[in-house]
Protein backbone atom coordinates (compact mmCIF):
# COMPACT_ATOMS: atom_id res chain seq x y z
CA UNK A 1 0.00 0.00 0.00
CA UNK A 2 1.24 3.90 -1.51
CA UNK A 3 0.40 6.46 1.23
CA UNK A 4 0.94 10.46 1.01
CA UNK A 5 4.18 11.60 2.15
CA UNK A 6 4.04 13.87 5.24
CA UNK A 7 5.54 17.06 5.08
CA UNK A 8 5.56 17.63 8.90
CA UNK A 9 6.24 15.43 11.82
CA UNK A 10 2.87 14.08 13.35
CA UNK A 11 4.46 14.26 16.82
CA UNK A 12 6.85 17.74 17.10
CA UNK A 13 4.85 19.53 13.61
CA UNK A 14 8.74 20.06 12.61
CA UNK A 15 9.44 19.27 8.57
CA UNK A 16 10.30 16.07 7.97
CA UNK A 17 13.00 15.39 5.84
CA UNK A 18 13.58 12.67 3.15
CA UNK A 19 15.97 10.04 3.52
CA UNK A 20 15.61 7.22 0.97
CA UNK A 21 14.03 7.04 -2.71
CA UNK A 22 13.25 4.21 -4.48
CA UNK A 23 11.44 3.70 -7.88
CA UNK A 24 8.80 1.41 -7.81
CA UNK A 25 9.65 -0.17 -11.55
CA UNK A 26 13.57 -1.23 -11.13
CA UNK A 27 14.10 -0.87 -6.99
CA UNK A 28 16.80 1.85 -7.38
CA UNK A 29 17.58 3.64 -5.00
CA UNK A 30 19.07 6.98 -3.86
CA UNK A 31 19.85 7.74 -0.20
CA UNK A 32 20.64 11.06 1.59
CA UNK A 33 19.05 13.99 3.14
CA UNK A 34 16.32 15.62 0.65
CA UNK A 35 14.28 18.38 1.56
CA UNK A 36 10.56 18.30 0.81
CA UNK A 37 9.17 21.32 -1.28
CA UNK A 38 7.29 24.53 0.58
CA UNK A 39 3.82 22.65 -0.37
CA UNK A 40 4.78 19.52 1.61
CA UNK A 41 4.56 21.89 4.64
CA UNK A 42 0.67 22.13 4.02
CA UNK A 43 -1.90 19.98 6.05
CA UNK A 44 -4.26 18.47 4.10
CA UNK A 45 -7.34 21.63 5.31
CA UNK A 46 -4.73 24.22 3.40
CA UNK A 47 -4.40 21.57 0.25
CA UNK A 48 -8.29 21.70 0.40
CA UNK A 49 -8.04 25.49 0.50
CA UNK A 50 -5.80 25.65 -1.92
CA UNK A 51 -6.96 23.61 -5.00
CA UNK A 52 -10.83 25.60 -3.87
CA UNK A 53 -8.65 28.93 -4.55
CA UNK A 54 -6.68 28.00 -7.53
CA UNK A 55 -10.40 25.93 -9.43
CA UNK A 56 -11.90 29.90 -8.15
CA UNK A 57 -9.29 31.01 -10.30
CA UNK A 58 -8.39 33.77 -7.06
CA UNK A 59 -11.98 35.08 -6.71
CA UNK A 60 -12.74 35.33 -3.48
CA UNK A 61 -16.46 35.31 -3.80
CA UNK A 62 -16.47 31.55 -5.80
CA UNK A 63 -13.64 30.31 -2.93
CA UNK A 64 -16.65 31.64 -0.06
CA UNK A 65 -19.37 29.76 -2.07
CA UNK A 66 -17.38 26.77 -2.80
CA UNK A 67 -16.64 26.12 0.74
CA UNK A 68 -19.36 27.82 2.44
CA UNK A 69 -17.52 30.03 4.13
CA UNK A 70 -17.37 34.03 4.92
CA UNK A 71 -15.20 36.58 3.34
CA UNK A 72 -12.71 36.90 6.52
CA UNK A 73 -12.48 33.34 6.81
CA UNK A 74 -11.21 33.26 3.14
CA UNK A 75 -8.17 36.43 3.74
CA UNK A 76 -7.66 34.41 7.13
CA UNK A 77 -7.01 31.26 5.65
CA UNK A 78 -5.10 32.93 2.55
CA UNK A 79 -3.33 34.88 4.89
CA UNK A 80 -2.26 31.80 6.76
CA UNK A 81 -1.35 29.67 3.76
CA UNK A 82 0.85 32.44 2.43
CA UNK A 83 2.88 32.13 6.01
CA UNK A 84 3.11 28.46 5.62
CA UNK A 85 4.89 28.76 2.66
CA UNK A 86 6.99 31.68 3.22
CA UNK A 87 4.91 33.72 0.89
CA UNK A 88 4.35 36.43 3.58
CA UNK A 89 4.24 40.38 3.06
CA UNK A 90 7.54 41.42 2.82
CA UNK A 91 6.21 44.85 4.31
CA UNK A 92 5.16 43.07 7.41
CA UNK A 93 8.99 41.01 7.61
CA UNK A 94 10.47 43.93 7.29
CA UNK A 95 8.48 45.15 10.04
CA UNK A 96 9.16 43.07 12.37
CA UNK A 97 13.04 43.26 11.52
CA UNK A 98 13.07 46.91 12.44
CA UNK A 99 11.03 46.35 16.03
CA UNK A 100 13.85 43.27 16.63
CA UNK A 101 16.63 45.90 15.50
CA UNK A 102 15.30 48.22 18.08
CA UNK A 103 14.76 46.17 20.65
CA UNK A 104 18.67 44.93 20.47
CA UNK A 105 19.71 48.26 19.88
CA UNK A 106 17.72 49.26 23.49
CA UNK A 107 15.25 51.96 21.60
CA UNK A 108 12.49 49.78 23.05
CA UNK A 109 11.81 47.43 25.86
CA UNK A 110 10.64 44.03 25.65
CA UNK A 111 7.25 44.88 26.66
CA UNK A 112 7.25 47.71 23.46
CA UNK A 113 8.37 44.83 20.99
CA UNK A 114 6.05 42.18 22.42
CA UNK A 115 3.04 44.37 21.88
CA UNK A 116 4.46 45.65 18.41
CA UNK A 117 5.12 42.64 17.59
CA UNK A 118 1.71 40.87 18.88
CA UNK A 119 -0.18 43.94 16.33
CA UNK A 120 1.24 42.34 13.23
CA UNK A 121 -0.62 40.40 11.21
CA UNK A 122 1.69 36.88 10.81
Amino acid sequence: MVHEVLGQCPACGEALEVTRLQCPSCRTAVEGRFTLDRFARLNSEQLAFLEAFLRARGVIKDVEEALGISYPTVRGRLDELLRTLDLGDDRERERRRVILADLSDGKISSEEAMTMLAGLKG
